[in-house]
């Protein structure tokens, strides 16, 4: 039986916001709140209204508070003396940092990947590129670009590094808002898809030159597709 509301209830959900039923997980209220700024929900400089989200979610201010914490420590959040919790508004410069370690981190673990990566683990990447390029036939931009992160992830754990792959998940994690507006324009889409498309031939093919020269140039031209999204 569905109940009502209580009486006098303050804060009303944001629209549009999957409720969590599990509120004991911290995991799930963490990675529900980074969607949200993912997919703009909670827009950059937005102060989060622990009220308003935590309606949202279905879940008190504890849990929700200490997911804010956690993102904060992960760099997508700050904590501002009389604001409170606001969503990191990344500069050009932050931005070019995070693409240069990136840059470092995934050429490293392509040569690691192409010498070490079982055949099993090189294929099931292939699979979801194959997967990913149906979902740009299709022109589901939200759900492509989520295939297109587990596709770097899964290079970078094709290493065989754990250590590597943890700093490029942390990393990877505070720029996913930027990378996915960057994509917004076809004709930007349609390059960072063409380079995906060698980047795979590369790995199947245990090229290691090839795919770290295919990835550089990815990285670099990922901060061409996002400069408008942080000027």
């Amino acid at each position: 039986m569905h109940k009502a509301a209580p009486a006098g209830a303050a804060e009303q959900p944001m629209e549009g916001v999957a409720r969590i039923t599990r509120m004991t997980l911290h995991e799930a209220v963490l990675n529900q709140l980074r969607d949200m700024i993912i997919e703009g929900k909670l827009p950059p400089g937005m102060r989060i209204n622990e009220g308003q989200v935590g309606a949202s979610l279905g879940v008190s201010r504890t849990p929700l508070r200490e997911a804010i914490k956690t993102l904060a420590s992960e760099g997508l959040v700050e904590i501002l003396p009389a604001k409170g919790a606001v969503v990191r508004r990344f500069s050009e410069g932050d931005i070019a940092e995070i693409l240069a370690v990136l840059k470092v981190l995934e050429q490293a673990a392509a040569r690691l990947a192409c010498g070490r990566a079982p055949e099993a683990e090189i294929a099931a990447i292939a699979d979801l590129h194959a997967r990913m390029m149906q979902l740009y036939e299709s022109g589901d931009r939200l759900a492509y670009f989520k295939l297109n992160q587990a596709i770097h992830s899964a290079i970078v754990r094709a290493s065989g590094n754990a250590t590597l792959a943890q700093t490029h998940e942390q990393l990877q994690a505070r720029i996913r808002r930027i990378r996915f507006v960057g994509n917004e324009k076809p004709e930007r889409w349609a390059g960072a898809v063409a380079e995906h498309e060698e980047m795979i031939a590369a790995l199947v093919a245990r090229d290691g030159d090839r795919l770290v020269e295919v990835l550089g140039r990815h990285l670099d031209q990922t901060m061409e597709r996002v400069r408008d999204a942080v000027l």
